[in-house]
């Protein structure tokens, strides 16, 4: 598909001394206001070098470009030359192109199958996975599909947190107050209980946090009956994972969490050691970074357990010798910036290379309405009781609205459209703010919504069938883009033609909000041509042009959905 800017570009270039060709293509502005044309080039910056007045210059390049057939009209206003695009040529090659290429549009080989980990959701085992995990796991899964999209080898981690004094806790509390067949009947609900127990008795009995402080130590040394429990906890907290990464269709290349790299630590420890970059203080193994304007980072605690660098650093060398990574990506919230800063900087302390190609995103943290969340209190709230909560209230719109629908079909709408505005809800707003959580925010169907863009999405095919097959392979196979050049057709081509550069702008911000905010404004760009204009008329030709554009639409609206990691319902 031709870029018009690039196109633009090239065409004044020549009309201009002392600016490069790429200076003027960074120059090129899309007017906020479409009656200033479609793009505007400001012509300010050339008075200093060309000696002139800036209108005068702008007058100098409209005239000097007008005649080009990419142009249906070029006009110089004040200090800026306004460029109306050739509405039918437009309509023709962006529609085209989007037909032709279908679920492709949009994709790229920009990564050149270049390898990057995206790591992200990472829950710790035995505690609940609550409406905060949302955050990482739909954030990080739709970077993962936008640099999928982009044509980079992606590999999905979820980094589990399954190591720590916290497992000491645990064990601790399930000896003294647990029982198997609880666990076996409830496995989150049950162990977040004693770990709430365990810290209600810690504040009586302070003894308790030196036993599990020495359970882990004793879980680190691989002791037979602290390991097996542990095991125990974890795979009974896979179990309750894997059932809500099932109803976000969430998958992962691994689930190498922290206890994978308990044997691969004294390698690097002693390699801080060797390298003098790491000092006794009282028995606490740390680094100083005093040089970077950073608090000391401790290593090891006084008795040799090792902390969340000890074991980032590990990882992060393992998954450089194992994937060779071209980026290695961490969707962990903004709570962490201060450990990512600390531990990149003491890669790099250490002779890595490719420190800084390891990226923390940070997110904005969520909170409840009536305060923080926490674990330890066991003030949470479970994400599954969300999502189904979303999918009851789908299904109960669906059956009122459509009382003899078949309950299959309606099931499946329910748990695309209801777990589809959770996830379009947290990816809405830019990922770095905070936000509390509302049950009734999340769950209102109404405005700028992800069930808004599906119905949109459903709307479009329904005119296709109801075309009729004959009518779309007509439309597939060319159309007169004469019928496509009113403003609501000319607003919703030019969204479409802007899709592939929004999903390279979303991947190099690591900002999934820009999808969804530029699918949003495609869905009322296509709600607004379905009100002006009359679709399937009997002028064979313009019926089949207009359906070219509801394909093309559909097309696009469900591309943005997919990098969403929400489903597209046909129906609804």
């Amino acid at each position: 598909m031709l870029n018009y800017e690039e196109k633009i570009a090239d065409l004044i270039a020549p009309q201009v001394e002392g600016l490069e060709r790429d200076e003027i293509l960074g120059m090129i502005e899309t007017p906020a206001d479409s009656k200033m044309g479609d793009y505007a080039f400001p012509c300010f910056k050339l008075a200093k070098v060309l000696r002139k007045a800036p209108p005068l210059i702008a007058k100098g390049i409209a005239e000097g470009i007008k005649d080009d057939p990419v142009f249906e009209k070029v006009e110089q206003v004040n200090a800026y030359v306004n460029m109306f695009i050739s509405r039918e040529e437009f309509a023709s090659e962006v529609i085209s192109e989007v037909v032709a290429k279908d679920e492709d549009f949009g994709k790229s080989d920009l990564g050149a199958e270049r390898p990057v980990i995206v790591e992200y959701s990472s829950p710790n085992i035995a505690k609940p996975f609550h409406i905060g995990h949302i955050r990482s796991t739909v954030i990080g899964a739709s970077i993962a599909k936008i640099y999928d999209y982009l044509g980079f080898k992606v590999i999905r981690i979820n980094h589990l947190g399954d190591y720590g004094t916290q497992f000491g806790k645990m064990i601790v509390a399930y000896r003294r107050w647990g029982n198997r067949e609880d666990v076996v009947r409830e496995p989150i609900k049950t162990l977040l209980s004693y770990y709430t127990k365990f810290h209600e008795e810690a504040d009586k009995d302070p003894s308790l946090e030196d036993e599990a402080r020495a359970t882990f130590t004793k879980l680190e040394n691989g002791e037979k009956e602290e390991t097996e429990l542990w095991q125990w906890f974890r795979d009974e907290s896979l179990k309750e994972f894997s059932r809500v990464y099932d109803m976000l269709g969430i998958t992962y290349d691994s689930y190498a969490g922290e206890s994978f790299y308990s044997d691969k630590m004294p390698r690097f420890i002693k390699e801080l050691e060797e390298k003098g970059l790491m000092e006794d203080d009282d028995g606490v193994k740390l680094v100083r970074l005093d040089d970077y304007n950073l608090p000391p980072a401790l290593i090891t605690k006084s008795d040799g357990s090792t902390l969340y660098i000890t074991r980032d650093i590990a990882a992060a060398v393992y998954r450089k010798e194992t994937y060779d990574f071209y980026k290695n990506i961490y969707v962990v919230a903004s709570q962490q910036n201060l450990h990512f800063q600390q531990w990149i900087q003491i890669l790099e302390m250490m002779g890595y290379e490719w420190a800084r190609d390891c990226v923390h995103v940070p997110f904005g943290l969520v909170s409840l309405e009536d305060g923080t969340m926490s674990t330890r209190e066991g003030r949470v709230v479970f994400l599954e009781d969300v999502l189904n909560g979303a999918v009851d209230k789908t299904r109960e719109i669906i059956k009122e609205k459509n009382p003899g629908a078949d309950p299959e079909a309606i099931e499946e709408v329910a748990k695309a459209v209801g777990i589809g505005a959770v996830v379009f809800n947290e990816l809405s707003n830019y990922r770095i703010k905070d936000y509390v959580f509302s049950w009734d925010h999340v769950l209102n169907f109404e405005g700028e919504t992800g069930p808004y863009v599906q119905y949109t999405h459903a709307r479009a095919c329904s005119i296709i069938r109801n075309a009729g097959e004959d009518v779309v392979a007509k439309a597939k196979a060319g159309f007169d883009a004469k019928y496509l050049t009113s403003e609501s057709a000319h607003a919703l081509e030019k969204l479409l033609y802007e899709f592939p550069a929004v999903v390279k702008e979303a991947g190099e911000k690591y900002e999934p909000s820009i999808v969804t905010r530029h699918i949003v404004d495609i869905a009322q760009a296509f709600n607004k041509f379905y009100h002006d204009e009359h679709i399937l008329v009997d002028n064979e030709d313009e019926k089949v042009a207009k359906v070219a554009i509801v394909l093309a639409a559909r097309s696009v609206i469900r591309n943005g959905l997919d990098l969403l990691c929400m489903k597209a319902p046909e129906k609804m």
